[in-house]
């Protein structure tokens, strides 16, 4: 019996066949979509030989990938959880290989260009189900290490990427670096069919928002054009009616995210200080690197003269050092807080940057290239863990997956924009990878931009992360949600090791003597009414339950197990952050902001539906 017709509610043991089987397969999947962010680098001047094309195309082999994975990635996720979570992850690798056959046969730059964007479209499908098939499959007992296995495993496959890339170089042809990904993908489709259990999320409910995904793509591929094509040929019309039409896109895509029931990008979840602090020093970060990442191996091969080899090669020591270092790193930032590590990482990475000005004609990679990636590498593992811990930490428990893909889509539009812009400020256009000193002294220039882009995020995360970040709250009011609970949230206590034991208790009561950190209830008096019952429930036939009454607007909306959940959706895309109940009988209120639910002591009783 496979593993997909044998799942139970305590979920795989990590031991089982059927756990094992599962692990390898996203493990497989997410390699595939992180290996072709960055092998393809080391095959650039080979493809730009083979192709004729002009570095401004390189970019584009490099930017269209990121550009859809970065614009689709959140969808991706959002589809999984609707429509199930191993039939997306398997439609996105399947996509994933054709797209990767359609490059390795492209005839031209334009194809091959044309052919990378839908392989981005394809990992964007595959990214998320990769780790979100582990959270809903792997037993709870299991899921740490399954995950860390996850994350282990798949920065050594990353890493070996590029090696990899730039043996199928040098002995065969660039075309493989691509046309390697089809017997894999098809390995990896064969596994999931069997081994994995389909999950879903029972709650998912609302329209997809395929418009929001679309308008994001628009705005970052409008942008991009602009960027590389000014970078390129100057100032043109063209340009100004790309840049026109992404900056055009992008309103759009705000306006369609701060209305939309389901959106893709809740843009509530950015009223956290610490939340849109993390993602600020993320986007500074990644952009430094992006460059760096794309620029390195073309710098080795075209001025020093590395083989592909050897340059695919050079990047191991750090994720070297990530793997022997992240937990320490993770469990230093836990115990001491996050903000030193998350203001040194950046700038010791900026100094490993800046020793790469050595990398020049004859560079040794012992003494030259080796000294810089270690030292690169040390900035990174100071940093990334606080970082994506301080971004997960910084959003309500319930929201960790949003969190997660939005710090994850903020990385790659970074890296992406990064690669439009740094090689135009760099100077680096035209058959600049034919011209060693050109090449060199470019490749110099966007160092210094990268290394101020690094120390920036640095002294951001300095001057706006707290230290109290990762740290539970003290006393009886550190509060969480316990995953299943029905009808108005109860609030549950939490243990010293920060696990709730879901035992539930009553609400908690606020008085202006003794206030809750919600500041958002000054005037408890009920607004009135838009109506007896969910609007768009009613008026499309289905049922309501658990009714709420927006505290700011009177809108009313079913939530909790309702189809569509509209209390919750309206409370989002309005950045009205308190309800209370509509129910005969209830006097509770729950605040979005602070995830707490509170009695209050003389309030005016609520409305109800009759």
């Amino acid at each position: 019996m496979s593993a997909a017709s044998a799942t139970t509610d305590r979920g795989l043991p990590l031991a089982s066949a059927g756990g094992r089987w599962l692990l390898v397969a996203s493990i497989l999947g997410s390699a595939l979509a992180g290996i072709d962010a960055t092998v393809v680098n080391v095959a650039l001047p080979a493809v730009g030989t083979s192709l004729d094309a002009d570095f401004a195309t390189l970019q584009w082999v490099v930017s269209a990938y990121a550009l859809t994975l970065a614009a689709f990635i959140l969808l991706g996720g959002v589809l999984g959880d609707r429509f199930g979570r191993r039939r997306v992850f398997v439609v996105g690798v399947v996509w994933f290989a054709a797209a990767s056959l359609l490059c390795g046969a492209a005839p031209d730059a334009g194809l091959l260009v044309a052919a990378r964007a839908l392989q981005g479209v394809g990992a964007a499908l595959l990214t998320p189900g990769s780790l979100a098939m582990i959270q809903a499959s792997i037993a709870p007992a299991d899921r740490g290490r399954a995950i860390g296995a996850w994350s282990g495993l798949g920065g050594v496959a990353t890493a070996v990427g590029p090696f990899v890339g730039g043996w199928l170089v040098q002995s065969l042809s660039w075309r493989w670096v691509f046309l390697v990904n089809v017997p894999l993908a098809a390995v990896v489709v064969v596994l999931a069919v069997r081994h994995v259990p389909e999950s879903r999320d029972p709650g998912a409910g609302g329209p997809v928002d395929v418009a929001g995904a679309v308008l994001g793509a628009l705005a970052l591929g409008g942008a991009t054009y602009a960027l590389i094509s000014a970078g390129e040929s100057g100032v043109s019309p063209a340009v100004l009616v790309a840049g026109a039409a992404g900056l055009l896109a992008a309103a759009a895509f705000v306006v369609v995210e701060r209305r939309a029931p389901s959106p893709m990008l809740p843009f509530a979840a950015f009223r956290g200080a610490q939340f849109r602090a993390a993602n600020l020093v993320t986007f500074l970060v990644y952009a430094g690197l992006g460059a760096v990442f794309l620029l390195l191996v073309v710098q080795l091969q075209v001025v020093s003269g590395f083989s592909p080899i050897a340059a695919g090669t050079a990047l191991l020591p750090v994720t070297g050092v990530m793997l022997l270092l992240s937990s320490t790193s993770g469990a230093l930032a836990a115990r001491l807080g996050p903000r030193r590590q998350m203001a040194a990482g950046p700038v010791v990475a900026a100094a490993g940057v800046l020793l790469m000005l050595r990398l020049g004609p004859g560079a040794s990679y012992l003494l030259d290239v080796l000294p810089a990636v270690l030292v690169l590498g040390l900035g990174l593992v100071t940093m990334v863990s606080p970082l994506t811990a301080t971004a997960l930490a910084a959003a309500p428990a319930e929201h960790a997956g949003m969190a997660s893909g939005v710090n994850n889509a903020v990385a790659r539009t970074a890296g992406l924009l990064a690669v439009a812009v740094v090689p135009a400020v760099a100077g680096l256009s035209g058959r600049a990878y034919d011209d060693p000193a050109t090449f060199d002294g470019g490749f110099g220039v966007a160092l210094w931009v990268s290394a101020a882009a690094l120390a920036a995020g640095g002294v951001l995360a300095w001057l706006t992360v707290r230290d109290d970040v990762l740290a539970p709250a003290a006393g009886d009011r550190q509060l969480t949600f316990c995953a299943g609970v029905g009808a108005p949230p109860l609030a549950t206590r939490v243990d010293a090791a920060g696990r709730p034991d879901c035992e539930p208790l009553r609400l908690v009561t606020t008085t202006e003597e003794d206030p809750m950190p919600c500041t958002h209830l000054t005037d408890p008096t009920p607004p009135t009414p838009s109506g007896d019952g969910c609007v768009e429930c009613l008026r499309d036939g289905g049922t309501w339950v658990h009714l709420r009454l927006c505290q700011e607007c009177g809108h009313v909306g079913c939530c909790d197990s309702s189809p569509g959940r509209h209390a919750t959706a309206h409370a989002h895309a309005t950045e009205h952050p308190v309800v209370r109940s509509f129910e005969p009988g209830e006097e509770w209120f729950y605040c979005y902001v602070d995830d707490v639910a509170l009695e209050v002591p003389g309030a005016p009783r609520a409305p109800s539906h009759p």
